[in-house]
């Protein structure tokens, strides 16, 4: 990427790479950082920032364990960073993890149930202010029932379910590169996600706008519906990026122990 290499001879002390898979999910982030450049390419999209002494990149690689994957490993060859944060959206799979809720994972699991992977470090939660500390499930779908999210944390003991984590966790644990994933909950046990999200979205997480029309053709209720998911999901990326802010001074420490 020619505005990575560009910087190379002036790299800040520590930098970082963020992945994640939708705009959605990281815009208040990319708001706070304001990004100095930009740039497209194999289907990616990178943000280069700062924040304080820190050199940030973000990369947007759509949905999914394999398109996460080739962005981490992309991301790792252009920047080589000290460290790499996955950065989302997640459902909560019990009850007090709640929407809006921060989750910080100290071990990572596939929805089958192999290739756990645990953290190097313990980092405090306090449940009371909304920050958890636990196990974070990666499904190769859209986990959007609440009987399948509670069947889920029994058989895993995962507290919340994303479709990215686990596979960026193994990239930076095959390149030795110090991970943490930081979720944010835009879905909780109180109700089923309608059936119409699983249709709507396509392979990269962009709106499939003619699925779109013709879901609220055939149920024109399901405009107040998806319209609550996305409110849902805007105040949990919010809460994100403060949280995200937050921890990025911190790494540095972390890494020290």
């Amino acid at each position: 990427m020619t505005f990575i290499e560009e910087e190379n001879s002036n790299l800040p002390e520590q930098t970082v790479g963020i992945v994640c898979a939708l705009h959605l999910e990281v815009a208040p982030l990319l708001d706070k950082l304001n990004p100095s450049r930009t740039q497209t390419g194999n289907g990616l999209k990178y943000y280069e920032c700062h924040w304080g002494n820190l050199r940030v990149v973000i990369v947007e690689g759509g949905v999914g364990y394999n398109r996460a994957k080739v962005a981490t490993h992309a991301l790792i060859d252009a920047i080589q960073p000290e460290w790499i944060l996955s950065v989302g959206l997640s459902g909560s799979l019990v009850a007090d993890v709640k929407l809006s809720d921060i989750v910080l994972a100290n071990s990572l699991i596939r929805q089958n149930g192999m290739q756990e992977v645990c953290q190097r470090f313990e980092y405090p939660g306090n449940p009371e202010r909304g920050l958890h500390v636990g196990k974070l499930c990666t499904a190769d779908h859209i986990v959007h029932t609440c009987n399948e999210k509670q069947e889920l944390h029994e058989r895993t003991r995962a507290i919340a379910v994303d479709m990215e984590s686990h596979s960026v966790a193994m990239v930076c644990k095959e390149r030795d590169i110090q991970f943490m994933a930081i979720r944010a909950i835009s879905d909780d046990l109180s109700a089923d996600l309608p059936k119409e999200v699983l249709a709507i979205f396509g392979p990269k997480g962009t709106i499939r706008t003619g699925a779109l029309v013709g879901t609220i053709f055939k149920r024109p209720s399901s405009v107040k519906d998806l319209w609550k998911i996305r409110e849902n999901a805007v105040r949990a990326a919010e809460n994100l990026a403060r949280t995200t802010l937050d921890l990025l001074p911190q790494l540095v420490p972390l890494a020290e122990e």
